[in-house]
């Protein structure tokens, strides 16, 4: 007999056998067990029926029902009029657990779908970024679909930052992971001398089937909860950012000779004699690009990008490029940069730092008076900067007239501008945002806020890098249309979601601005632009420009190219910031390859290597963001009761997020403290409204509200409606 008939034979069995009356219950049962023992098979109710056994008319009516119900629920799906198979997810899937510390845990199946919730009860304690295997479970009517972990097919590495809360023989790992929402046991021998309140990082060792908690040991100690250093640490360990540089790694950057031989300068063009400067913040120490600029014979202007020759010193696998490439980038915390390389480079041999021979790589440009490219060439250089200005420095003499080598800075300004004036005309997006900083003291303490806001200096600076690395993408993207192009490395935008930008059109609406979402690239590039012109100085400015930001795709680096959207260019790479981007450093390499006549390399390593930059790019904005949210919560925690006007800057199912005017704080209005309704959130509209007296909470809306909590812990203000 096949296994099919046998099943079919035993699921008739079950039933009782011909004509004997069942339980809906029951033919629920069967059904399901019908479908699961033949999961490709079609079936119509007639079919089911005979299945299970069932003869009467009535019982045959009431399969229709069920089948009905079973497709509803994507149990099963209809392919064709009244003929049902296994819904092709099948009753087995593999994919990966998403833990949560609310108890909602969640299933991704590795070949697309929707999620699938899991209940603590049915998870095997799989932790969060597994590889699991689950049993989807039978659905039931009006209930989510749910599934049961079987197995945990691969783990990842298990490790949690937290404070220790030490008793007399055990301690626990307090955590505020929102992946985890039990604490971590910790036997005394695994404590590695933490004390009671210190912030520490603990790996899971296991988790017994029967054990509410995980069992964990003490990785390392940070130092005590509060103090500065130790939660700027814990925040880069939190993402999986490492905090400390390992010392092989700098004991390779110590061994790399300073001195440049006399062979190697002779295989670069010389701009040592050429006037040569850097512009760059205050408190920069790795500089990795400087401007050149000398008036040619026949009148135009030669601009020189100089970049750091990073790859001239980091060899391809070396111990130094590995911790390069598995950092992917610095990291910029509020109060510290967390180098991708080794301060001997990034600081040192590799900074363009004033009165020092540098090696470079270049994008020389001659320029005529109208900024237009004459001419442009890709080099190896030699060069010895002059100056080193600081932006505010640089700005002075822009806005004077006066100062140091004024003469080629004016210069380089009118020509940066109308660079500049030529890229909105084409299409780019003028997102010209002001950034929060802090003023800190000596133990790390903000005192102060402050904005960084882009002046013609910055912008300078801005427009000569982002056309060196426009002609560096066009050299090698560009080709003629009988030749492929070789792999490279582009810095891609995609054009914005379609969904996302009428839902923006819509949400601006209510302040009476109005933008085309249709069209031409520039059509609705130019519609955002005279946005984003028209919010300047109005309240509404910062959460109109967030939305606009957030409408559109991210940035990421591909050997696909598909152009930069947002700049408005049709090729574009990263190659000006070496020291502190590995995709530059690749750039570099590729480029000296192809520069020689070198074969294309790859794709698909590559394109795997700029997923893993693109990732921790990401990865390092979120601990960038923690640590200015941290400072945040540090910087209000002494104005408990003061009051505050600010404007709605996000709203939740949980309440309201409110950004205070005065210092862009951000604090959130829980929804249970909205005490006088009951409030219901509507998200297509961003507002919660209360059932009753019919009160809207809206997303740009004006508040005044009164500070009521500041939990470092959490890194969250609590702010409460002002009286």
């Amino acid at each position: 007999m096949s296994r099919n008939k046998k099943n079919k034979k035993d699921t008739k069995e079950k039933s009782g056998g011909n004509g004997k009356r069942l339980t809906k219950e029951k033919m629920i049962q069967l059904i399901i067990s019908l479908f699961q023992s033949s999961p490709k098979e079609l079936f119509n109710y007639k079919q089911v029926s005979k299945q299970i056994g069932i003869t009467s008319q009535v019982q045959k009516l009431m399969v229709v029902d069920i089948l009905y119900d079973l497709s509803a629920d994507d149990f099963i799906t209809e392919i064709d009029r009244g003929r049902y198979q296994l819904n092709n997810l099948g009753t087995v899937a593999i994919g990966t657990f998403a833990r949560r510390s609310n108890g909602k845990n969640s299933f991704l199946p590795e070949d697309g779908g929707s999620a699938v919730f899991i209940a603590e009860r049915n998870s095997k304690h799989a932790m969060d970024g597994d590889k699991v295997k689950v049993q989807l479970l039978a659905k039931r009517k009006g209930a989510e679909p749910e599934a049961e972990v079987m197995e945990v097919l691969e783990t990842k590495e298990r490790t949690f930052v937290g404070k220790l809360q030490v008793a007399k023989g055990f301690a626990f790992l307090i955590t505020e992971n929102k992946t985890l929402a039990n604490d971590i046991f910790i036997p005394k021998d695994k404590l590695k001398g933490g004390k009671n309140g210190d912030k520490a990082i603990v790996r899971i060792i296991e988790w017994p089937e029967n054990a509410k908690n995980p069992l964990g040991e003490v990785i390392d100690i940070l130092g005590t909860a509060g103090q500065n250093n130790a939660e700027m640490h814990a925040i880069l360990a939190e993402f999986g950012l490492p905090y400390k540089y390992p010392p092989a790694v700098e004991k390779a950057g110590e061994k790399i000779p300073e001195k440049i031989s006399q062979s190697e300068i002779e295989k670069r063009e010389d701009f040592r004699e050429i006037l040569t400067f850097t512009i760059d913040p205050r408190d920069a120490k790795d500089f990795d690009d400087a401007l050149s600029f000398r008036v040619l014979e026949n009148g135009n202007y030669e601009v020189g990008v100089h970049i750091a020759d990073v790859t001239h010193y980091v060899k391809p696998e070396n111990i130094i490029d590995k911790e390069a490439y598995n950092r992917a980038t610095s990291v910029y915390l509020v109060d510290r940069t967390i180098p991708m390389l080794p301060e001997r480079l990034s600081n040192g041999i590799c900074s363009l730092r004033p009165n020092e021979e540098k090696l470079c790589f270049s994008a020389i440009f001659e320029l005529n008076k109208e900024a237009e490219v004459k001419a442009s060439r890709i080099c190896r250089t030699v060069i010895n900067s002059d100056r080193r200005f600081t932006y505010e420095e640089a700005q002075d003499i822009i806005e004077t007239g006066e100062g140091d080598h004024s003469e080629a800075i004016l210069t380089l300004n009118k020509l940066a501008q109308k660079i500049r004036v030529n890229r909105f005309k084409n299409g780019a997006i003028n997102f010209d945002r002001y950034e929060v900083r802090f003023e800190i003291d000596k133990e790390g303490k903000p005192i102060e806020v402050y904005f960084k806001e882009s002046k013609e200096a910055n912008k300078l600076i801005e427009e000569f890098m982002l056309l060196a690395n426009r002609t560096v993408a066009e050299l090698i993207g560009k080709t003629p249309k009988n030749k492929t192009a070789k792999t490279f490395v582009y810095r891609i935008h995609d054009l914005p979601d379609p969904d996302k930008m009428e839902n923006f059109a819509a949400f601006i609406r209510r302040f009476g601005y109005k933008m085309k979402t249709e069209g031409k690239k520039s059509e609705i590039s130019k519609g955002i632009n005279n946005l984003l012109d028209n919010v300047q100085g109005k309240p509404e400015e910062n959460l109109i420009e967030t939305l606009a930001i957030r409408a559109m795709q991210k940035a990421k680096y591909s050997t696909e190219n598909v152009g930069h959207y947002g700049l408005a260019f049709e090729y574009y790479t990263h190659f000006t910031s070496p020291i502190r981007r590995y995709p530059d450093m690749m750039v570099h390499r590729l480029l000296e390859r192809y520069l020689a006549g070198g074969r294309s390399v790859i794709k698909k390593k590559y394109e795997e290597m700029c997923d893993h930059c693109s990732s921790m790019e990401q990865v390092a904005a979120n601990a960038e963001r923690a640590s200015i949210k941290y400072k945040q919560v540090e910087f209000m925690s002494d104005k408990l009761g003061m009051i505050f006007d600010g404007v709605i800057s996000g709203v939740t199912e949980w309440g309201l997020y409110v950004e205070l005017n005065e210092n862009k704080c951000e604090g959130l209005v829980p929804i249970r403290d909205l005490g006088d309704d009951y409030y219901e959130f509507d998200e297509k509209n961003y507002c919660l409204i209360g059932r009753r007296r019919k009160q809207e909470y809206r997303l740009g809306d004006a508040i005044t509200i009164k500070v009521a909590q500041a939990n470092l812990e959490r890194k969250q203000l609590d702010f409460m409606l002002a009286e």
